[in-house]
């Protein structure tokens, strides 16, 4: 829930209009807040508003009107259709904000000028919980959108071969149902603002052209000076105070996981069980010294990075994206060297190879392997800007008032005969006594509004986070549905995450059931996919009557083998084929009640 809207001391305001105006705000999300601001300030500006600025009754709006449309997975698209409406409107267009997961598909065919913001997720699929939409979209009931005027912007990651695919399969769909481009879509990789933001100026300026020429009409939205919020975000992160660091794997573990601890006090920052946490990291000091080693030059050689003079040292320990690999650096580092080996591994056409590199190789890996005398300011032009990196909550914030909790798996390891660390990861485990952070809201995983709701949860390793946070701030609310969890990890002894707490829980009754899954306790491997097939009557029933459905974890590897287990035994237990079993869950997705948070 967003933090009560804070107005400036004004003698006209009485004071129970402050209290109101905070309450009505405390209930609205960001976009509502952003059309409540318009709504008002017509209200200001004359004695009643316009026809255009209203709420519309249907989906797809008159000629002079857009809809941003947005698909999102970790709420940078929905962040950036919130800025897009927010500056349109400014400018003085009329815009409507729409998930696409709610968005109905057979509304397409009523609009005219459409802006569209997607990110792809996984191995080129689009969100979670808008297979509808695209459904639609590619199937043969798709109408011919000859009038459409739209434009789209693509989020993805270059680290992975299928970048930003679901940008380009909507673009390439609306010009093939006979849309025209207002401008050329635009593919965002992780350091996404430039580009996303010359995106947004650019389709501001066309449709306030399009509509002058049309005479359609403009509204003018004046601003609301009176009405901030602090809102901490990527841009303007909090330094939170570090008050926990602590190993909770056994010492023979194979991995190195910690409970972090961060203080919000002082901040205003609110957050909601499933939300993640932006960490703004420092990269490691060992490997920033293998690249001044590799260079041959000191750490105070200075580059220049956005038109700006800094030393190298700290242009890769604060500002570049070093430990992940992309196919960006792989083409820009083959332009610089003329290195003809990465041209023929960029144009494999099996793809195995460049997969490879992309999954398993940092940058420092193809410096070393594919070795040329480059200078520092060649190699900062080839590389990335380092971004944030997401990590689950795993405390509720009224058990744990100004206090932020992470479950975090420390990345170290032995590879092409060098030590190898994540970025995130190794900042977080370190001596560092504060850390910068935001809020990265997702909505879509929250719990159900029903507190009698029964839920059950998925997860393995620090997946097991968000959960952590589900039934911690279900006891603390006192709800009487029934909580369910499924976790798994390597071994019992020493990988058990959170194993007093889930004692504690299941003795105190706010976890009813307990399945577990330790891989590597027995000959025979067993994942929290057998577990789901052997309970699978048990889990069916729960979802039969009503319950809500929760997975978190690795995209790559867990996601695809739970879902084809959900596939298997709802198919078993209604007698039907795989597609029908995949219709349930889709059905359950579309009712919000089968949610992913995978990566």
């Amino acid at each position: 829930m967003p933090a009560p809207i804070k107005i400036q001391d004004q003698p006209f305001i009485e004071h129970q209009s402050l209290v109101d105006l905070n309450n009505v705000g405390a209930r609205l999300d960001q976009a509502q807040l952003w059309w409540a601001s318009g709504y008002l300030a017509g209200l200001a500006a004359g004695d009643s508003v316009p026809a255009e600025a209203r709420p519309q009754p249907e989906q797809g709006l008159a000629s002079g009107s857009w809809t941003i449309l947005y698909g999102t997975e970790t709420g940078n698209a929905r962040q950036l259709a919130e800025i897009l409406c927010e500056q349109a409107g400014a400018a003085g267009l009329v815009t409507r904000l729409s998930d696409l997961r709610d968005y109905k598909p057979s509304s397409l065919r009523k609009e005219q000028n459409l802006l569209l913001i997607v990110a792809t997720h996984g191995l080129g699929e689009p969100p979670d919980g808008t297979e509808a939409f695209f459904d639609y979209l590619m199937s043969d009931r798709a109408p011919r959108v000859k009038s459409l005027s739209y434009s789209v912007l693509a989020l993805g990651d270059s680290s992975y071969e299928a970048f930003c695919a679901t940008g380009k399969t909507v673009d390439d769909r609306l010009a093939e149902l006979g849309g025209t481009r207002l401008h050329e879509r635009v593919d965002c990789d992780l350091d996404f603002e430039s580009d996303a933001q010359s995106w947004i100026e650019t389709v501001i300026a066309r449709s306030k052209q399009a509509a002058s020429a049309d005479e359609r009409p403009f509204v003018a939205v004046p601003q609301l000076h009176a009405i901030t919020t602090q809102r901490y975000t990527r841009q303007l992160p909090f330094n939170a105070e570090v008050l926990v660091n602590q190993k909770i794997t056994a010492r023979d573990s194979s991995k190195d996981i910690r409970h972090i601890e961060l203080s919000l006090d002082g901040s205003n920052i609110s957050y909601v069980p499933g939300d993640a946490l932006g960490v703004m990291a420092q990269n490691p000091p060992r490997l920033v010294e293998q690249y001044l080693q590799r260079l041959g030059v000191d750490g105070d050689t200075p580059v220049r990075l956005d038109d700006h003079e800094l030393p190298l040292n700290t242009a890769l320990s604060e500002r570049l994206e070093i430990t992940r690999m992309s196919r960006g650096f792989l083409e820009d580092y083959a332009g610089a060297t003329g290195d003809q080996r990465i041209v023929q591994l960029l144009g494999d056409k099996d793809r195995r190879m460049l997969k490879r590199y992309l999954d398993e190789y940092q940058p420092i890996d193809v410096l070393n392997e594919f070795t040329h005398a480059i200078s520092a300011q060649t190699l900062v032009g080839t590389l990335r800007k380092l971004t944030p990196r997401l990590y689950s909550i795993a405390s509720s914030p009224d058990a744990n008032p100004d206090e932020v909790h992470l479950a975090v798996a420390v990345v170290r390891y032995q590879a092409f005969g060098a030590p190898h660390w994540g970025s995130a990861s190794n900042f977080l485990a370190g001596d560092t006594t504060s850390i910068p952070v935001y809020i990265q809201p997702n909505s879509h995983f929250h719990l159900p509004k029903n507190e009698d709701t029964n839920i059950v949860m998925i997860g393995a390793g620090t997946s097991i986070a968000p959960f952590r946070a589900f039934v911690e701030h279900r006891q603390f609310h006192g709800a009487k549905g029934q909580n369910w969890l499924i976790f798994g990890n390597r071994n019992f002894s020493s990988d058990f995450l959170y194993q007093l707490e889930w004692q504690r829980h299941l003795k105190q009754g706010s976890l009813q059931r307990l399945d577990l899954a330790f891989s590597r306790d027995q000959a025979q491997k067993i994942y929290v996919q057998q577990r789901i097939r052997e309970r699978g009557r048990d889990l069916y029933d729960w979802l039969e009557n009503g319950a809500h459905l929760y997975l978190c974890g690795d995209a790559l590897n867990l996601a695809p083998d739970v879902h084809q287990a959900l596939i298997d035994v709802i198919g078993n237990q209604r007698g039907v084929k795989a597609e029908n079993a995949e219709d349930y869950l889709r059905d359950l997705k579309g009712n919000g009640r089968y949610n992913r948070d995978v990566y």
